[in-house]
């Protein structure tokens, strides 16, 4: 899809909706919609019943952390036009306390995706019918994808064979972090690597 058709598509959006785009872009061939939260519901359901746009497929629904940011997540949603061969991003900023609309009305597809953002980074949507964890377990704390989580996680399962059944712990670290140097593995070893074999001048013999 050339750029010029993807402005015009954002140029046909932006007029018939000026109440719901805040701005548009179209760069790495790909068009880029910000959308403000109250107007998204609104917005997807016409882009799949406008003429020019017929975006009926949903292919994903994601989200990004900005935790130095007020507005800290950017919730992503993507479309595609089977029927005009578009694709398009919407991008909604979300407070960590804002209730983002569900759009399983206009694409059901969403329930799973919708899920899985709420899994990962702990973001709200309203009006779905069964908000839970999918990814992760019933009884596991935190969201995954939210950059100040800790890589360790803040517990850990095992199965337990003296109570015969599956165990919550908190994360017990079974040795002390070990200290990197950030050296290359060439850096450093008191042996020489097949191919890296040194002249007695300490240059590599494969030098000319």
């Amino acid at each position: 899809m050339s750029d010029e058709i993807l402005k015009e598509l954002g140029g046909h959006i932006e007029l018939r909706r000026p109440d719901c785009v805040l701005s548009w872009q179209v760069a790495h061939g790909e068009l880029t919609v910000d959308v403000a939260l109250a107007s998204l519901k609104g917005l997807v359901e016409w882009l799949k019943a406008d003429r020019t746009c017929q975006f009926s497929t949903l292919i994903d629904i994601t989200a990004v952390d900005y935790p130095g940011r007020q507005k800290r997540f950017d919730v992503v949603y993507h479309f595609l036009s089977m029927y005009q061969n578009h694709r398009i991003r919407l991008r909604v900023a979300v407070r960590e306390e804002d209730m983002v609309p569900s759009i399983i009305p206009a694409h059901p597809s969403a329930g799973w995706f919708e899920r899985e953002v709420f899994d990962m980074f702990g973001i709200l949507f309203s009006g779905h019918p069964d908000l839970r964890r999918i990814l992760t377990d019933y009884g596991f704390r935190g969201h995954p994808l939210r950059k100040d989580f800790p890589t360790t996680g803040y517990t850990e399962v095992r199965y337990d064979e003296v109570q015969k059944r599956v165990v919550y712990e908190p994360v017990s670290l079974v040795q002390e972090y070990r200290q990197f140097d950030f050296m290359s593995p060439w850096e450093g070893a008191d042996y020489i690597l097949p191919g890296d074999e040194k002249t007695e001048d300490g240059k590599s013999g494969a030098a000319g």
